[in-house]
């Protein structure tokens, strides 16, 4: 059922989640053989929560592009997969040390470390062998397109890259980071797989270079958008800051929690990132963004999302508690 047919946020988000969970339990290795652990490692870490956010917008995008559902939702599997890996090797005792996940235990506490290593590793390579299988697609230059966009966007020029900056910045005697170079961390930490997971439906579409450079300007305040208010709302303080739209969009997250931004302060920010989003679809030809912000007296809101709809904004506007993207007609 494509993206198109549900008129709710949470039933489209849900419905994305569930599909690509599916196609990602047919893709994992199971079976009984002596190399079994690191099977179950790697589906115990990738199987059974999270948002799939990242796989959303695959979905969303292919929707935008008539892309058909095999296709959309091997893509999809293939970056969650990425972005599995990543967690299993966050939470490693070397890198953020954290022994639970999605409240339960992280993958090196459930099994060990080395295991979840391995996991971590296979979950990456399996993430490309998905983008390279004929299914994905039967143009290899589009298949080719998808791994090197995915291999650039996870590795040293992408997250891989921006967790390096963010372990150095954590050092003892360390210097604060200005508020652009945390913009360029949260860009290659977090913003270079959202990017990809904006952008792959339209490769796999075969959209222009033009169309996909905009869908990238998209991604890029998508992104800082999405860490203001995963990752700020929590934080309130009685100081009151002013930003123009321009100061607004050269900060990431953690420069807004230093300089204590209240919840609501957070909210004007991601609206302007939110408009600003709004005009790489309009710039791009593609259906108007309708953004949806959440009212002040509310408490946090749920997480950014963004969805392709061919419905009245009447029907999109639910008086819900939202701040999102949804593409109209």
């Amino acid at each position: 059922m494509p993206l198109s047919s549900f008129r709710q946020f949470e039933a489209a988000l849900a419905h994305a989640a569930d599909a690509t969970e599916q196609t990602m339990d047919r893709l994992l290795p199971k079976g009984r053989v002596d190399e079994t652990r690191v099977y179950e490692a790697m589906r115990y870490s990738s199987l059974g929560g999270g948002k799939r956010l990242r796989a959303f917008f695959v979905l969303a995008g292919a929707t935008l592009f008539r892309v058909g559902q095999t296709p959309a939702l091997r893509t999809a599997s293939a970056i969650e997969f990425v972005h599995a890996y990543s967690l299993i090797h966050d939470d490693l005792p070397a890198m953020d040390d954290d022994d639970l996940r999605r409240g339960k235990p992280s993958c090196h506490k459930q099994f060990d470390e080395a295991t979840a290593i391995l996991a971590g590793d296979a979950l990456q390579a399996l993430a490309f062998e998905v983008l390279a299988h004929e299914d994905t697609h039967g143009d290899a230059a589009v298949r080719a397109h998808l791994v090197a966009d995915l291999a650039k966007a996870s590795g040293a020029h992408g997250m891989v890259g921006g967790q390096m900056l963010d372990l150095l910045a954590e050092e003892e005697g360390a210097e604060p980071m200005s508020s652009a170079a945390i913009t360029r961390l949260q860009r290659l930490k977090t913003g270079a797989l959202i990017s990809f997971s904006c952008t792959a439906g339209a490769i796999l579409g075969k959209a222009t270079e033009s169309m996909r450079t905009h869908l990238s300007a998209y991604a890029h305040d998508l992104g800082l958008a999405f860490q203001i208010v995963d990752d700020l709302l929590d934080v309130d303080s009685d100081d009151t800051i002013r930003l123009s739209e321009s100061d607004a969009r050269a900060l990431g997250e953690a420069a807004l929690r230093k300089l204590g931004f209240t919840s609501e302060e957070s909210l004007i920010v991601a609206t302007h990132l939110v408009d600003a989003a709004m005009w790489g679809f309009e710039f791009a030809g593609l259906p108007r963004i309708l953004v949806i912000a959440e009212r002040p007296e509310l408490k946090k809101p749920r997480t950014p999302i963004c969805i392709a709809k061919e419905t009245p904004v009447s029907a999109l506007v639910d008086g819900g508690n939202h701040l999102g993207y949804v593409a109209v007609s």
